[in-house]
């Protein structure tokens, strides 16, 4: 079977019909919607949403926000790093590696990336090399964040 090809999806309303199957399937919380909807800009070529598509139909989908190095808490040294939220497959195309090729994508930009874990995920982001963070309430309030940290990177201590 093929890598799975990851494409920079464009914001449009195409695209916005596209995100509208998934909420059928998905749970709200994992929905892209509202995001698309609030960066409607015509075919913004930079777009944090990327996909995989299969016989010209959208199957998965990730989103990566690039946040500022003078907003990081994680990684030492402070630097740019990537947001990486809403991680969804489709229930038919699941068990289908999509989801390991939309992170590995992520994971070949070489920032950073900050996570998660959603719906009894935990597992799914140790696979990927992803590790726990210490939770601290001031700034992780309530969120269950795993981190990727490239080679010459760590934690903040």
């Amino acid at each position: 079977m093929n890598e799975p090809k990851v494409e920079r999806l464009k914001i449009n309303y195409k695209t916005l019909e596209e995100f509208q199957k998934f909420r059928e399937y998905g749970l709200q919380e994992l929905s892209m919607l509202e995001d698309l909807q609030a960066n409607i800009i015509e075919n913004d070529s930079n777009s944090p949403f990327y996909g995989i598509y299969v016989d010209g139909k959208l199957v998965a989908r990730i989103s990566l926000y690039r946040i500022d190095g003078k907003y990081d808490r994680y990684f030492d040294p402070p630097q740019d790093y990537f947001e990486l939220w809403k991680l969804e497959v489709l229930p038919q195309f699941r068990e289908r590696d999509f989801g390991t090729a939309l992170v590995t994508y992520a994971k070949s930009l070489g920032l950073p990336i900050k996570t998660n874990a959603r719906c009894r995920s935990d597992e799914f982001w140790l696979k990927m090399g992803f590790q726990p963070v210490n939770y601290n309430p001031v700034r992780d309030r309530g969120e269950n964040p795993y981190v990727w940290i490239p080679s010459g990177v760590q934690l903040q201590r």
